[in-house]
C-alpha cells in the first residue's frame, strides 16, 4: 500500500497527464491551467467536499464550481478520479461530438458539473446564486436537531474572472450578503492569452476582496498541500462572510519549455513537451491515458465513502419527513421541479375596462398571488422594484442574517443577477428577476446560459417600449425584443392585457428546462372585453384568434403587447367599411412555433396573404408573419425613439388605430394590383 504522501502525488499527476494527453488527443485545448491546478483540485475533493460519486444529484452535496471553465480538464480528470461516470474512453474522446466532455463543461452533459462555464466570471457569479439558494433552503426548512441542508460552495476563478466585471458585481453582493457557505480559490498564475497579466492588470485583488468583506489568505505555492488545506479548513470555519483564497500558481507545471509561459494556456504542449513533463512527475513518458492501479482503488474508495455521506443524510431525512411532513413534501417537490397541489386556484382575473392597467401592475398582482401558494417562488430586482411592481408583499428582504427574505435586492447589477438567478435555479428554486427591457443588453450573457443550461430562470422586464416617454432614446428598447427572439430555447412573452398576463404565468410556472422573458408595460393598456373577444387561455398557444369578422378573412392584423389594442381599434374600423379582418394577439412566438401544423394553419392560414404586423419595437423577424415577398406591412421602430411624452411618440412613430388602419387598406390595394 502507497503512503498518503505517494497516493496523494500519484493522484495529483494522473490528473495532470490526463490533461495533458486528453488535449494532445484532441489537439485542442487548455492543458496549462489543470498541471497547474491539480493539487488544489485533489486537495479540496480529497479532503473537504461531501459528494457522492453514484449519485451527483444528492441535494446535501457541497457544489464544485470551475469558473474558468477553459480548464475543463481539470475537472474532468478528477470527476474520473473520484469515481463518477467519466470513462477513460470519455477522457479520450474530448472535444469530440456527441460524448461528455466538451471544450468547456457543459451542465446535463458530464454527470458532476454543476453548471456551465467558459464565458469568464459567469461560474463565479453563478456560485453566489447557488450560496443564496443554500441559505434560504437552510432557513426555510432546517428545524432544531433536523438540519437536512447544510453545504458549501466552492469555485476556482482564474484571473480572467477577475478581471471581468461580473466577478465584481457578484463578490460585491456576496459580501454583503455576508455568504459565509462561499469559498473562491482564486488561481494566481499571471498569464493570459496574450501573455503576462501586468499587460493589463495589475490591481491588488486581495484589497479589493477586503473592501468586498471577504476574508482573504494566501497560499504562495499550489503544490504545498498542507497549506492549502489549512486555508480551506480556516474558510470553511469562517462565519462572517465569504472567503477568497488566493494561490500562486505556475501554468503548466512540470513543462521545461512552456511552464510560465502563455504557450501553456491555449494549445497542446505537443509529444515532447508532454515526454519532458511525465519524467519530470516520475511517471513513465510512453504511457497515455495512463491510471496507476493505487488510484483505481482510490476511485472505489471514494465511491464508498460518498455513498456513507448519503445514507447518512437519508437517515435524517427520513426521521425529518415523519417530524416535518409537509415540509418535507415541499421539499421533494423543489427536487422534482413539481409545483403544489391548486397553486393557480387565486389567480385574479380582471373585468373588462377600456382605461385598463399597466401590464406590470397587473403583473404583480399575479406574481403576488402565485408566490402564496409556491414559496420557493423568490426574487427581486435590480434596484428598481418599485417601478417593476415586483416586490412581494408580506414578505422580508433577504438579507445578512435574514435568509427567510424572499425580497431580493440585487443592486444596481443587473449582469450580476441574471447569473445569479442562474445558481438559484441550478439549485432546484424559482426564481426571477426584475429590470428595464432596455437593460437586457447588460444580462444577455447569463439570459443565453439559462437556456444553454435548460433553466427555469424568468426574466421581468417592464418599461418595455417607447411608452417609456420622456426618458427618451437611451431608456426606449427597439431592438431588445428582437435581441432576445433570436437566444435558442428563450421564450419572449409580451402580453396584451392583464388577463393574458394571468394566463400566461400558468405556462410560465410549467416551464422546467427553458427561461422565459416576460414583457410588460409602463403605461396603462385596455383590459379587452372577453365576452366579445376570444377566451385569453388562447394565449396558451403562443399566438390566437382574439377577434374574427366571420368567414375567410381579408386581412390579418397581427401584434404583441401594447399594439394589440391598436389591432383591434383597426379590426372594428375596416368592420364598419364591410372589410373582414382577423386579429391575431401572439404574446409568444417560440411557443407559437410549437404548435402542430394544423393550429397555425387555423390562425394563420397561407391563403390570407394581406396582413399587417404591429409592434412598438424593431421591425427585424415579423417578415416571417407579415409576409416573405413584401406583399404584408410592419408598423414597427426603424429609429432609436425620442424624448417626449407618450401621446406624442405614438402619434410620432405610427403607433395608432388610423395609421393601421391606413396600412392595411393599402396592403389590401397591393393584393388586388
Amino acid at each position: 500500500m502507497p503512503t498518503p504522501a505517494t497516493l496523494e502525488r500519484l493522484c495529483i499527476n494522473t490528473i495532470r497527464t490526463l490533461a495533458m494527453d486528453a488535449v494532445q488527443a484532441a489537439n485542442s485545448g487548455h492543458p496549462g491551467a489543470p498541471m497547474a491546478l491539480a493539487p488544489v483540485a485533489f486537495t479540496l475533493w480529497d479532503r473537504f467536499l461531501r459528494h457522492s460519486p453514484a449519485n451527483p444529484d444528492w441535494p446535501n452535496r457541497d457544489r464544485f464550481v470551475l469558473s474558468n471553465g477553459h480548464a475543463s480538464m481539470l475537472l474532468y480528470g478528477t470527476l474520473h478520479m473520484m469515481g463518477y461516470d467519466i470513462t477513460l474512453d470519455d477522457l479520450k474522446n474530448f472535444r469530440q461530438l456527441h460524448h461528455k466532455c466538451a471544450g468547456h463543461p457543459e451542465h446535463g452533459l458530464a454527470p458532476g458539473v454543476e453548471t456551465t462555464t467558459g464565458p469568464l466570471a459567469q461560474g463565479a457569479a453563478n456560485s453566489v446564486g447557488m450560496a443564496i439558494a443554500e441559505k434560504w433552503l437552510a432557513t426555510y426548512f432546517n428545524r432544531p436537531n433536523h438540519e437536512i441542508i447544510n453545504y458549501k460552495i466552492f469555485a476556482i476563478l482564474g484571473d480572467g474572472c477577475m478581471m471581468e466585471g461580473l466577478s465584481s458585481e457578484a463578490a460585491s453582493l456576496a459580501g454583503h450578503l455576508g455568504l459565509n457557505n462561499l469559498i473562491w480559490l482564486y488561481d494566481n498564475n499571471r498569464i493570459t492569452i496574450e501573455g503576462k497579466t501586468d499587460l493589463a492588470f495589475s490591481e491588488e485583488v486581495a484589497t479589493r476582496f477586503i473592501g468586498y468583506h471577504w476574508k482573504v489568505q494566501h497560499v504562495n505555492d499550489a503544490n504545498d498541500v498542507e497549506a492549502l488545506a489549512h486555508a480551506i479548513q480556516i474558510a470553511r470555519e469562517e462565519t462572517h462572510g465569504p472567503s477568497l483564497i488566493i494561490v500562486d500558481s505556475h501554468i503548466g507545471y512540470g513543462a521545461p519549455n512552456k511552464q510560465d509561459t502563455h504557450a501553456a494556456h491555449g494549445e497542446p504542449l505537443g509529444e515532447e513537451e508532454i515526454r519532458a513533463a511525465k519524467k519530470n512527475y516520475g511517471w513513465d513518458p510512453d504511457k497515455k491515458f495512463y491510471v496507476p492501479e493505487e488510484v483505481h482503488s482510490y476511485r472505489n474508495e471514494v465511491i464508498a465513502k460518498g455513498k456513507k455521506f448519503e445514507d447518512d443524510w437519508q437517515k435524517k431525512f427520513t426521521s425529518y419527513t415523519e417530524a416535518y411532513p409537509d415540509l418535507a413534501k415541499q421539499f421533494t417537490q423543489i427536487q422534482k421541479r413539481e409545483l403544489p397541489e391548486a397553486w393557480d386556484q387565486n389567480l385574479p382575473t380582471f373585468p373588462a375596462d377600456a382605461k385598463g392597467i399597466a401590464s406590470r401592475e397587473s403583473n404583480g398582482k399575479v406574481l403576488n398571488a402565485i408566490a402564496e401558494r409556491i414559496p420557493w417562488l423568490i426574487g427581486g430586482s435590480a434596484d428598481l422594484a418599485p417601478s417593476t411592481k415586483t416586490l412581494l408583499k408580506g414578505a422580508k428582504s433577504f438579507a445578512k442574517h435574514q435568509y427567510e427574505g424572499r425580497n431580493f435586492h440585487f443592486g444596481i447589477r443587473e449582469h450580476a443577477m441574471a447569473a445569479i438567478l442562474n445558481g438559484m435555479a441550478l439549485s432546484k428554486l424559482r426564481p426571477y428577476g426584475a429590470t428595464f427591457l432596455v437593460f437586457s443588453d447588460y444580462m444577455r450573457p447569463s439570459v443565453r446560459l439559462s437556456a444553454i443550461m435548460e433553466q427555469p430562470a424568468l426574466y421581468i422586464f417592464t418599461h418595455d417600449s417607447i411608452g417609456v416617454g420622456e426618458d427618451g432614446p437611451t431608456h426606449q428598447p427597439i431592438e431588445h425584443l428582437a435581441a432576445l427572439r433570436a437566444i435558442h430555447n428563450l421564450d419572449v412573452i409580451r402580453p396584451a392585457d392583464a388577463n393574458e398576463v394571468a394566463v400566461l404565468w400558468k405556462y410560465i410556472m410549467s416551464l422546467r428546462n427553458r427561461p422565459a422573458a416576460l414583457m410588460l408595460t409602463r403605461q396603462a393598456i385596455p383590459t379587452f372585453d372577453r365576452t366579445k373577444y376570444a377566451s385569453a387561455e388562447g394565449a396558451l398557444r403562443g399566438a390566437y384568434v382574439l377577434a374574427d369578422s366571420g368567414g375567410v378573412p381579408e386581412i390579418i392584423l397581427m401584434g404583441t403587447g401594447s399594439e394589440v389594442q391598436l389591432c383591434l381599434g383597426a379590426h372594428e374600423q375596416l368592420q364598419k367599411e364591410g372589410i373582414r379582418s382577423r386579429v391575431v394577439s401572439m404574446p409568444c412566438w417560440e411557443l407559437f412555433e410549437r404548435q402542430d401544423a394544423i393550429y397555425q394553419e387555423e390562425v394563420l392560414p397561407r391563403h390570407v396573404r394581406a396582413r399587417v404586423a404591429v409592434e412598438a419595437g424593431a421591425t427585424f423577424g415579423w417578415s416571417r408573419y407579415a409576409g416573405l415577398h413584401g406583399e404584408g406591412a410592419i408598423i414597427g421602430m426603424r429609429g432609436y425613439g425620442a424624448s417626449a411624452p407618450i401621446k406624442d411618440l405614438l402619434k410620432e412613430f405610427g403607433f395608432t388605430v388610423e395609421h393601421v388602419v391606413q396600412e392595411a387598406k393599402a396592403v389590401l390595394a397591393r393584393m388586388k394590383q
